[in-house]
């Protein structure tokens, strides 16, 4: 139990109504989970206004409420607080209620618009490695040390990032690395929490639904490093023509790291295969089970937090020499036929070339790339066109197919996808709006030695229809198709 005075510490306060000596066992932004002693925060969100629950969490027990708006009448033994910014509050509050968890772990956020999941969790993995007990806060998944949570989304709200923080540490984690998405800071999830570093490892085409232009984009990434105290480090990818803005503002120690200029640690890459890379890392030959330059870039980021994390080079190489990818990651499923199977979540138009690419670079020049591909429903739709018309350009053939339609018309989706195709690639690009059928068509039309590759869900279990999630995972899909049909 705390008082409210406490938690409010460092939040920025127009009108209080009523005593801040109240007790205060719980903090929430939604109405639904207020009990007594909760103070309740009116966030307004995208699609809802907390204001309009204010009553509600009242009637449910609320003994304090933090809003930007009062409301009209206001009940006696509730106290009220009016602040500019009920969103930025709410991460001040959460921080203050769970005694600032992150100051007590080093705390490594990860942004960017691919490799994101693939930097933390391999972080999460070569940390574990080198003996240290760690947490991930992931797309993928929650780990506190053996522990795993479903996770709902790339960063979860300011209460439950907190909450989980402060859980890893009682569970003894010393180190934590997490995803920041773009919304998680302009929706100032991760305000209140101390970085220890931040990690930028690239900025391309995505999430333009809901930022509006790629400037509001890029400043929305940027904002992460802009908040980074003197104490972190800042490490960019110098290969993105974007890193420098990243560190415009930055108070953090800045660091740099390339495959392909000049930066503060570099890679080469000596041989690209199926079988994984060899690389050159800061004149250290290492051999590694990942594929493509793009996880080229991921290791040395990896490489490089663990080096400027004070952690002795060569007991760095020796962990990245082990680590496995991430699931739905360049993930290679085998099957009957000869055939060769990947699943990636590739979404981005950046995303679905650097896989094509790699796929092309490794094929000896007679096998045929076979792509399922779509588009995610409700999400920004000016990529449609441009990915289908990159799958089109290196492969074989492709089955434009849904991927969550979510509320859409799978249809109308694909058919904004087919605006991409050019009329002279028309005959090699087939639509099946069901993803099932869509593998069965791909792996079909397939043979020996020829690539089907699954894009744009990875590591995802099911398939969004019209509001209602389907159990759907694309690897075991794909391995039952192969098997079905060459065995």
């Amino acid at each position: 139990m705390k008082l409210l005075k406490d938690i409010l510490y460092k939040v920025r306060i127009e009108q209080v109504e009523g005593s801040t000596n109240t007790a205060i066992e719980k903090i929430t932004f939604d109405s639904r989970q207020v009990v007594p002693f909760t103070a309740f925060v009116a966030v307004r969100g995208t699609q809802v206004d907390g204001h309009d629950f204010i009553e509600k969490a009242v009637e449910s027990g609320a003994s304090a409420i933090v809003c930007e708006e009062l409301p009209a009448t206001l009940k006696d033994g509730i106290t009220y607080v009016r602040v500019p910014n009920a969103m930025g509050a709410l991460g001040i509050l959460a921080a203050n209620y769970f005694d600032h968890p992150s100051k007590e772990l080093k705390l490594v956020g990860i942004t960017g618009t691919n490799g994101k999941t693939s930097v933390a969790t391999l972080l999460f993995r070569m940390f574990r490695a080198l003996g240290y007990k760690c947490g991930l806060i992931s797309t993928v998944e929650i780990r506190i040390g053996q522990k795993t949570i479903a996770s709902t989304h790339t960063t979860p709200d300011a209460v439950r990032l907190n909450e989980l923080i402060a859980e890893m540490l009682d569970a003894g984690v010393t180190h934590c690395f997490m995803e920041v998405s773009s919304h998680s800071v302009v929706q100032e999830r991760i305000t209140g929490l101390r970085f220890a570093a931040g990690v930028f490892t690239n900025i391309t085409h995505d999430h333009l639904d809901y930022h509006g232009t790629f400037a509001e984009y890029i400043k929305a990434k940027r904002r992460f490093f802009d908040q980074l105290p003197a104490s972190a480090f800042a490490l960019v990818n110098a290969d993105d023509a974007n890193s420098a803005v990243m560190l415009q503002n930055t108070k953090a120690t800045r660091r740099s790291y390339a495959v392909r200029t000049m930066a503060d640690h570099r890679a080469r890459v000596i041989e690209n295969q199926l079988t994984g890379l060899h690389l050159n890392i800061d004149g250290h030959d290492v051999y590694a089970r990942l594929v493509g330059e793009f996880n080229a870039s991921n290791l040395l980021a990896v490489y490089a937090t663990a080096i400027l994390l004070g952690e002795v080079p060569m007991n760095v190489l020796t962990a990245l020499s082990d680590l496995e990818p991430p699931r739905g990651r360049f993930q290679v499923v085998r099957g009957g036929g000869g055939i060769l199977g990947i699943v990636d979540y590739a979404h981005t138009p950046d995303a679905l070339k650097n896989v094509l690419t790699t796929i092309n670079d490794i094929c000896a020049g007679n096998e045929q790339v076979i792509t399922v591909v779509g588009c995610g429903g409700d999400r920004d739709r000016t990529k449609r066109p441009v990915m289908a018309q990159i799958a089109a350009n290196l492969s074989g053939h492709v089955v434009l197919t849904s991927d969550n339609p979510r509320s859409e018309d799978p249809m109308a989706i694909l058919n904004e996808m087919r605006t991409g195709i050019a009329a002279l690639d028309q005959h090699r690009v087939f639509v099946n709006p069901d993803r099932r059928e869509a593998i069965r068509q791909a792996v079909s039309m397939a043979k020996a030695g020829d690539v089907v590759l699954l894009a744009g869900k990875g590591h995802e279990t099911y398939q969004e229809i019209a509001g209602v999630k389907h159990p759907f995972d694309d690897a075991a899909v794909l391995k039952e198709t192969l098997e079905l049909l060459h065995k």
